[in-house]
């Protein structure tokens, strides 16, 4: 087995093929780890980060990937240099792993702990799948070497079982308030309107839809606050090249809903082997009585269905509408790997310390503004 270091762009970039080949043949083959997410990650969001992505071969085969940049110290918050995932941050990549050929897993685990080993440098990753990841089996592999391992669970990302359903038989799983909903949304915007929804798949289409969609997010977030999605420039241009690969490779689903021909809902997903991703979605406030948010979201899953989708996922968050389509979760976690260091040590004393006080803090600004809302 032998493992390499890459830390320049172009050796990043010419693995384009083997990586997606890989990730295909791995447990955790997911969107979020294609080498378009990730490279187009890496070009806009990449910041003061150094490559640092460790390869494993087996007489000249990939057959693992631990895709990994270092970050710089940061010493006001006392977060020590640590290596991350590449697409970690605000960008909202889901279910982050090692990428590791199924038939070679036992092994290149192993070869990969043993070059961490050899590194001071600990492990900060974040958005793993809990308890279905392969860093988990690089966790214990490194345990039995006398690093410490810390997970803590930061999030959930609701999703539905599309297998077997038809949509009507899928729409009888819902509760009736829901389904009464979905019925209605179907037969009276039509009647109501001029109505039609695009589902936007092609390379010439996907800035303007995507456009549409970011403006119609912003809409969503009026009032004065601030979009959560697509908030930076560097978010922006990372959306704007990404959608053309995802177009180029099949996988863009951007639906957008026109009402009298104008924009009134769009949601932006992705469909990769047999799951769709919903990554975001806005509307005009002026439709928000008509539940063209809803609407829209109903037409994506009817189409999912249609296309033989078996996982509908909803990424992140536990927002309440998620969980009026589904009450099916996977978890979220921060795991961290610590070398056995005494450095590593006080390293990670310094770490709890640091969320210790920004706990603290959060408690006495929420205070504060109670107090002052009171008066």
């Amino acid at each position: 087995m032998k493992i390499n270091r890459i830390d320049t762009i172009d050796e990043f970039l010419a693995l384009r093929g083997e990586w997606n080949t890989l990730v295909e043949k791995s447990t955790s083959n997911c969107v979020f780890l294609t080498h378009e997410w990730l490279s187009t990650w890496w070009k806009h969001m990449a910041e003061d980060r150094r490559l640092s992505i460790v390869t494993a071969r087996d007489g000249g085969k990939l057959v693992g990937i631990l895709p990994l940049a270092e970050r710089k110290a940061q010493y006001t918050r006392m977060m020590p240099r640590v290596l991350e995932f590449i697409g970690s941050g605000v960008i909202g990549s889901d279910y982050l792993d090692a990428i590791v050929d199924r038939e070679y897993e036992p092994s290149v685990i192993a070869a990969f702990a043993h070059y961490l080993n050899e590194s001071p440098l600990m492990l900060q990753l974040n958005q793993v799948r809990s308890g279905s990841c392969i860093v988990g089996l690089l966790a214990e592999e490194l345990g039995q070497i006398g690093w410490t391992t810390e997970e803590t669970k930061i999030n959930v990302c609701p999703y539905i079982k599309l297998g077997g359903y038809t949509w009507d038989s899928y729409l009888e799983t819902l509760g009736p308030l829901v389904r009464k909903g979905v019925k209605r949304y179907f037969r009276n915007l039509p009647a109501a309107f001029d109505f039609r929804v695009d589902c936007v798949q092609t390379q010439a289409e996907a800035h303007a839809a995507l456009d549409v969609a970011m403006d119609l997010h912003r809409q969503r977030w009026h009032s004065g606050r601030k979009s959560e999605a697509f908030q930076s420039d560097s978010v922006i241009a990372f959306h704007r090249e990404f959608v053309q690969h995802a177009a180029e490779r099949g996988w863009l689903r951007l639906f957008v809903m026109y009402l009298n021909g104008t924009p009134a809902a769009a949601l932006y997903g992705l469909r990769y082997g047999t799951t769709f991703y919903f990554y975001q979605s806005g509307f005009d406030p002026a439709f928000a009585k008509h539940s063209v948010g809803a609407a829209t979201m109903a037409i994506s899953v009817k189409s999912a269905i249609e296309e033989g989708v078996l996982v509908y996922d909803f990424l992140h968050g536990a927002e309440e509408y998620k969980f009026h389509w589904t009450q099916e979760t996977w978890s979220l976690a921060r795991i961290e790997l610590h070398p056995r260091l005494a450095r590593a040590w006080i390293y990670k004393q310094a770490m709890v310390f640091n969320r210790a006080a920004r706990q603290m803090a959060r408690r006495v600004l929420d205070i504060a503004s109670n107090v002052a809302l009171s008066r």
